[in-house]
């Protein structure tokens, strides 16, 4: 069995390219980001602390670029980092939705068109994975929509919260999130088209073999 020399890890980083490294600083920011989800969720479901939930939400989301900016800072850009970030992103999005449903601060129809195109990436997965290929990079126009959301999502909650301030907050919150919403069905269809693509090969390169 070969061995991957001692200095390869670190060569690797410092060309920004993605490590088996586990205990980073980015990751650590990843990790903690993924905890404030069942807090979000207990402050605003259980504890009807909707100011907390507001202030956790809202860092929640304002921290989504730290933790990329901090791994190309560091050089410490690994593949866990790669999954972690995302990861976060998506069940923020995901517990709001349902927490903000529960307490009918977005309507069903809002949530189901995005939890639709959740369902739509989630089925072009399944046909990479049968291919031998992993989730597609994440593309520039899905961070933005999900930045463009994550910021919505704490403006439409203290609209809802805070009746002094819901005609502003409000209207700037449905601003950002319908065009979240459509920022984040582009990107899907984006990453659609890369699956398709990457399929058609792997079929092409099938029958040439």
């Amino acid at each position: 069995m070969s061995r991957r020399p001692a200095g390869a890890e670190q060569a690797r980083a410092s060309d920004g390219a993605a490590t088996g490294r586990v205990l980073t600083v980015p990751n650590l920011i990843s990790f903690l980001r993924l905890l404030g989800v069942p807090l979000f969720l207990y402050l605003l479901l259980v504890a009807h602390a909707d100011v907390a939930a507001i202030v956790v939400l809202a860092v929640g989301g304002t921290t989504d670029w730290v933790d990329g900016w901090v791994a190309r800072r560091l050089r410490q850009v690994s593949r866990l980092g790669e999954l972690l970030d995302p990861l976060a992103d998506r069940l923020y999005i995901l517990a709001t939705l349902v927490a903000f449903t529960a307490r009918e601060v977005v309507p069903w129809q809002f949530t189901a068109a995005l939890l639709a195109r959740e369902l739509l990436l989630l089925g072009s997965l399944a046909v990479l994975r049968r291919y031998g290929y992993g989730p597609p990079p994440v593309h520039y126009v899905g961070k933005t929509a999900t930045f463009v959301l994550l910021a919505a999502f704490p403006t439409l909650l203290l609209a809802a919260a805070v009746p002094s301030a819901a005609t502003v907050a409000g209207a700037l919150g449905w601003g950002l999130a319908w065009w979240g919403l459509v920022l984040y069905w582009v990107a899907g269809a984006m990453y659609v088209i890369q699956a398709a693509r990457l399929i058609r090969a792997a079929r092409g390169a099938g029958v040439a073999t």
